[in-house]
């Protein structure tokens, strides 16, 4: 779904939440009102993101001469090759969870939220190539795909129910396992060209905000969080493509829907 629409629809489903009136005019329905009071939940989240990553290329970057045992895809081999820039560009993914929720408090829930989130970025590489006594640039692209599962545990903390409305603030950390930047079936894809792969293991730091608005049957949150890589991410291979980054971190902006 596109982004738009996904506003759109969660503009409406907010509108439904608060069109909800009682019989006088200033009188709200107060939809599930023994809900809070429960020990546990459970629902699920459908949400959309865009995966970046902060990367440090190296200190002699433009520099750097890397010569032909290092070009693994540039044909007709060159004799050297320097890469001047490296940037990257995310793609809009999607993200579906399961949720497990646990009462603390009146204010403070605890909540185990596993997903599977599915993501592209590519890194793109602007390479001056030398030939003997000619130079040439190029601009490679290498896509890294990505299908993670993730493990986050977090902190929610509620503000006072009003009417049928909450705001929250929410904090955490999750480990992730990425099944598909280095799985066998890229390789036999690209069996012509280097492709660039991530680690399988990180672990995040997450941040986020969101609005509870509870509904007859159900309670809908709309969640907009911010999840922050530890550790490099980049497997080295010993070619231009990893050798001109120092370090390479995920970062992930998501924004989400929950049914409880």
């Amino acid at each position: 779904m596109k982004p738009v629409r996904l506003i759109i629809l969660s503009l409406l489903l907010c509108y439904l939440s608060f069109s909800e009136r009682g019989y006088g005019q200033n009188q709200w329905i107060l939809n599930m009102p023994m809900y809070d009071q429960d020990m546990f939940h459970f629902g699920f989240v459908l949400g959309a993101d865009l995966s970046y990553v902060t990367l440090r290329p190296i200190a002699d970057l433009t520099t750097h001469n890397f010569d032909s045992t290092f070009i693994p895809d540039i044909l007709p081999l060159p004799d050297s090759a320097k890469v001047l820039s490296i940037t990257s560009s995310p793609a809009l993914g999607f993200v579906i969870s399961i949720v497990s929720n646990m009462r603390m408090g009146n204010n403070f829930d605890l909540r185990f939220i596993p997903s599977l989130t599915f993501g592209d970025r590519d890194l793109i590489y602007t390479i001056k190539i030398y030939r003997k006594e000619s130079e040439s640039l190029m601009v490679i692209t290498k896509k890294v795909p990505s299908t993670y599962v993730n493990f986050p545990l977090e902190i929610k903390f509620k503000s006072d129910r009003y009417n049928n409305f909450r705001a929250y603030l929410i904090g955490g950390a999750q480990y992730t396992l990425d099944l598909a930047s280095q799985a066998k079936k890229r390789e036999q894809r690209s069996a012509d060209q280097k492709i660039v792969k991530f680690n399988q293991n990180d672990v995040y730091l997450e941040a986020g905000v969101g609005f509870d608005f509870y509904n007859e049957w159900f309670k809908l949150g709309l969640e907009f969080k911010m999840m922050y890589g530890l550790f490099d991410q980049l497997k080295r291979e010993n070619n231009l493509y990893t050798n001109s980054i120092q370090s390479l971190k995920s970062k992930i902006f998501q924004f989400s829907m929950t049914f409880e």
